[in-house]
């Protein structure tokens, strides 16, 4: 059995993204001959994060092939923090539809991190020194 990468770039490029930009889709297989379905069905997949998450220029995804199992990784930079999800199983849609999922929820996380960082206040001690008995 040979050991193979196909490595493919493949660019999408969301029309009613407000700020104009494109979010750039890596599909790379291990094992695996990535064909346009695939292909497509990590676009569709992929798109209502384009549009949630405009500051994502990158997601890089791997699609590996073991015996009865397909497994995907995708990593995106969002907000200087690399954010990566994985997913398996024994068909390929179903493991891009959970790492969809999943990735979705880690972004909504790391924002919510963020604006937590953003909103608090800092907090000046008091001290006993004025407090009169």
């Amino acid at each position: 059995m040979r050991d193979y990468k196909i490595e493919d770039e493949d660019e999408y490029i969301d029309k009613d993204n407000k700020r104009g930009t494109t979010m750039k889709i890596k599909i790379s297989g291990h094992h695996v001959e990535i064909t346009e379905g695939i292909k497509q069905s990590i676009e569709n997949k992929f798109a209502k994060i384009s549009k949630h998450y405009p500051s994502i220029m990158t997601l890089n995804s791997t699609i590996t092939v073991e015996p009865h199992l397909q497994k995907l990784e995708v990593t995106a930079l969002y907000e200087g923090e690399k954010v990566t999800v994985n997913a398996s199983d024994k068909q390929l849609y179903i493991a891009i539809a959970k790492v969809a999922k999943k990735l979705q929820s880690a972004l909504a996380h790391r924002k919510g991190v963020l604006s937590a960082k953003f909103n608090n206040k800092f907090v000046v001690p008091q001290t006993d020194l004025y407090h009169t008995a």
